[in-house]
């Protein structure tokens, strides 16, 4: 396949990976939900230079975002750990690049499990980004529910306090030892978190 074969061919993967987030987007507005660009944002490699894929990027979060904003909602952007992209892995690099390129309609989905990877202090990460976060997932150091792992839960609630986070905090984990166990620790391990009604 020749340069611009190649070129043609990556441009038509990015339409239809916009393409169907789009269809996300609508379908989670129907839901008055927002929608996640997480694993789907892949790596940058090859003859792709991480400034033009950031560029790549910013173009289908600029027209995403502003779907998600016609659905009443934004869009979640979620930095991942370093073994599944390499374009954004801390939380204040994602913000700062988002607030660079003037994505208003974009927050950032701060996955605990991802944090505990990339950042020296997952509580400071969180208030450092706080005008940014859109949706927290409630997971341990090892993919867990919260309270099987080292994650240590009362300073990232002190900081999502601090920074006014009034939104979700769900549990992306696996069901171990079974689905209704960890359902049962997510919500063990915010017992002593939780605001009196």
């Amino acid at each position: 396949m020749d340069g611009h074969s190649k070129k043609a061919t990556k441009a038509l993967v990015r339409a239809e990976a916009r393409a169907f987030i789009a269809g996300i987007i609508d379908l989670a507005g129907q839901c008055a939900a927002p929608a996640i660009i997480g694993s789907m944002q892949g790596r940058c490699e090859g003859d792709v230079s991480r400034d033009e894929a950031l560029d790549h990027l910013a173009s289908a979060l600029d027209v995403l975002g502003a779907r998600a904003a016609g659905q009443g909602q934004v869009l979640l952007y979620e930095p991942l750990n370093r073994y599944e992209t390499n374009l954004f892995n801390r939380q204040e690099d994602a913000a700062s690049w988002l607030d660079s390129r003037g994505l208003l309609s974009v927050r950032l989905l701060c996955d605990l499990f991802h944090m505990n990877i990339e950042e020296a202090d997952v509580a400071a990460a969180l208030v450092a980004v706080g005008r940014r976060v859109g949706h927290v997932h409630w997971a341990d150091s090892n993919r867990q529910a919260m309270g099987l792992g080292h994650t240590d839960a009362a300073p990232v609630v002190a900081a999502l306090r601090r920074i006014g986070y009034e939104g979700f905090l769900s549990a992306e984990v696996f069901p171990l030892p079974t689905a209704m166990d960890a359902a049962r620790q997510t919500i063990a391990s915010l017992g002593p978190h939780r605001k009196p009604v």
